[in-house]
């Protein structure tokens, strides 16, 4: 069971089935999902919902429902992943366990006001405090300087690492990442 992580303004919590249509809503929004391959279909978006509410479960952690405590309202999600160290993604990026990696995806009426940082501060909070973790890390494209400076405000740190992400087919403009890195203070 999950237990629910709270900010001065957001609710990082488990995921119900009324979040299920904003998602898909912000799953298909171009400009949201201008640094990912492609939109989602309402029929994948909550496929990749019901993923993450299944790894949560099993976890107590994962890519957390996030939502504004003001108002209820789902806005989108923040949380911590597992990659497995046997994956591709772990092998491009010469990890040989698995590690911690911290993502968010927020719809975009919520841009620009701090949320994604404030939220991402609790989940790495989380990954310190109560997993124990000695280091989290987020990869995004290279274009992506949104993402980018969130990790630079959480204080992460650039490995200089740069890839071709195995899942981003190649020559695609999103295929090229970043790495970067923080540790436990």
């Amino acid at each position: 069971m999950s237990k629910s992580i709270y900010t001065p303004r957001l609710k990082l919590r488990q995921w119900q089935m009324s979040d299920l249509k904003p998602f898909a809503q912000m799953n298909a929004a171009p400009e949201v999902m201008h640094y990912f391959p492609t939109v989602l279909t309402e029929s994948d978006s909550n496929a990749l919902a019901n993923k993450i509410q299944k790894l949560i479960d099993q976890k107590g952690y994962g890519f957390w429902a996030v939502e504004l405590l003001a108002t209820q309202e789902f806005i989108g999600f923040v949380g911590l992943n597992e990659i497995d160290g046997d994956s591709e993604l772990a092998k491009t990026l010469n990890m040989d366990n698995n590690f911690l990696e911290i993502g968010w995806r927020l719809a975009k009426k919520y841009w620009g006001k701090g949320y994604a940082s404030e939220a991402a501060k609790a989940a790495l909070d989380f990954a310190f405090n109560d997993l124990l973790t000695q280091r989290v890390y987020a990869f995004t494209a290279e274009v992506n300087q949104p993402s980018q400076r969130v990790m630079q405000r959480l204080g992460m740190v650039h490995t200089e690492q740069v890839f071709n992400h195995p899942n981003v087919e190649q020559g695609h403009a999103l295929e090229r990442h970043c790495l970067y890195y923080i540790d436990r203070f």
